[in-house]
């Protein structure tokens, strides 16, 4: 589907010209996609330019709207604008190439700096008008709180914006360990505006298998641990409130629930890196120590990472970034539940492959079994 603002269904000559797709999904940073068309002239009437260069729909900044029906069950895959477009002509019949590429809808969010004051809001009031100032875009804001709520009071301080509103939701979220992105759907014209923790605690999703022999639905697979990956915080805050110098330290990760049976933190002792953290001024003691425990929740998830691509037709089933999935048949230490941090859909008329990045904090599986 595409459009201006309000994207539609496309003509047929349009899919019938669609030669690839790729769409990458992840909790960091913008998704985006790109559409691969064969382009040509195939009479006088295309002698000034390709049908497809001078349609309308193909305009940078129209809306794009990618769903694909897996086992009768549409999905949306993408929902997003055109933010560049890339023409390869050639001299070869067929040969000529139209390529679309695009970002989520957050790339609307990011195209002005600001400097704006939010008084008497704290981090989720912020994040819920922020998000709803983009809902002629169809947004759902889903907002968790933290943890630590310290609403600001105006005689205190007052948050101050000086970056884009997406510029300025991400650094909110790092605060405290915490993610922003735009999900598209559940339906078509619409994405949920999502600004919370990893979502650790959804149900997993249908097993990675590898050495599984018929059962084995990954085409490959492979595993790093990153023993430098993991870090701890302290320093020192002076207590707005208090008016005293008091110091803070984490130690171990607290995402929950727990993914790995021997966590970095643990099994490296004494060699976990230890950072110095100094917050600026106008900060409690509670706000300073939960910033610094985002922080060391956010290095334990990079410490053990599985990368690999499987075919959909084998798998049965769409793999979903940002949610939980088990892993099994790598052996005790890499088997178990693992988090979908980044997924890559790449789809051609005659096959549909994902690549994908997991994460969590270290060896071991917490359970025995996992969903087949």
């Amino acid at each position: 589907m595409m459009g201006p603002t309000v994207a539609v269904p496309v003509p047929p000559f349009v899919l019938e010209a669609l030669e690839r797709v790729e769409v990458n999904h992840g909790d960091e940073g913008r998704s985006g996609f790109q559409l691969t068309f064969q382009v040509g002239r195939s009479g006088s009437g295309d002698a000034l330019e390709s049908p497809l260069l001078a349609n309308p729909l193909f305009k940078p900044f129209n809306r794009v709207v990618l769903l694909v029906t897996l086992n009768l069950v549409p999905s949306v895959l993408m929902d997003g604008v055109i933010t560049n477009i890339q023409f390869s002509p050639s001299d070869q019949p067929g040969q000529s190439r139209l390529t679309l590429t695009g970002e989520d809808l957050s790339v609307l969010m990011d195209l002005e700096e600001k400097r704006a004051e939010h008084p008497a809001q704290d981090e989720t009031v912020i994040a819920l008008k922020l998000i709803a100032s983009y809902a002629q875009y169809g947004l759902i804001p889903l907002v968790i709180p933290p943890r630590v709520l310290d609403p600001p009071l105006p005689i205190e301080r007052t948050p101050v914006q000086t970056e884009t509103d997406l510029g300025f939701l991400q650094r909110l979220a790092a605060r405290h360990g915490y993610v922003f992105y735009l999900q598209p759907g559940p339906a078509p014209l619409t994405s949920t505006a999502y600004w919370g923790p990893l979502r650790r605690f959804e149900p997993p999703q249908p097993a990675l298998s590898v050495n599984m022999g018929m059962a084995t639905n990954v085409s490959s697979i492979q595993f790093q641990y990153d023993a430098l990956a993991q870090s701890t915080f302290a320093g020192k805050v002076q207590d707005r409130q208090l008016n005293q110098t008091l110091p803070y330290e984490t130690f171990v990760s607290t995402r929950l629930p727990p993914m790995a049976a021997m966590p970095a933190v643990v099994a490296q002792l004494p060699y976990v890196r230890k950072q110095r953290l100094d917050e600026g001024g106008g900060l409690t003691y509670t706000q300073a120590l939960a910033r610094a425990q985002g922080r060391t929740d956010a290095s334990a998830d990079q410490v053990l990472t599985a990368t690999g691509e499987l075919d959909v037709s084998r798998y049965g089933a769409l793999l979903q970034p940002r949610g939980v999935v088990g892993v099994r048949g790598a052996g005790h230490l890499h088997d178990g539940i693992y988090y979908v941090k980044r997924v890559t859909h790449s789809f051609q008329p005659d096959e549909y492959k994902q690549r994908f990045t997991l994460t969590r904090e270290g060896f071991g599986s917490t359970t025995p079994v996992v969903r087949p």
